[in-house]
């Protein structure tokens, strides 16, 4: 089920990005767009899915974490297959979108909680 949520949103990014091509194409619709991948990722690393993430994620990926740990796309797929890593949400929040050309930026609320090692984590 989750294959085809991720598979249904590249799907959709694949449409959108051709339809970025027509100047007349609708902010609002790759704002949809931008906001379902950003829940497609959340629910990927919920189910531990890193065939999904690696599908959303670009190979020069890399991430500075809530402690300052830094990761490379290598290690985020790694770390995502760690179950003893159980979140129980991930969600974002007050999400909006940033353009830069043929770039955008969501910034917004990123709330995540569960178990990492068998301790309580709310971040």
């Amino acid at each position: 089920m989750m294959r085809t949520r991720v598979v249904v949103c590249l799907l959709w990014l694949a449409g959108s990005l051709a339809d970025a091509q027509n100047p007349a194409a609708s902010a609002h619709g790759n704002d949809s767009l931008l906001i379902a991948l950003e829940n497609g990722w959340n629910q990927a690393q919920l189910h531990h899915d890193s065939k999904a993430l690696d599908g959303l994620v670009a190979d020069t990926f890399i991430s500075t974490d809530n402690d300052g740990t830094f990761t490379t796309k290598t290690q985020f797929l790694a770390d995502n297959r760690d179950l003893s890593y159980a979140p129980s949400l991930m969600t974002n929040s007050d999400e909006r979108i940033f353009l830069y050309g043929n770039a955008a930026v969501v910034a917004g609320i990123y709330h995540a909680k569960g178990l990492n090692k068998g301790k309580p984590f709310d971040h």
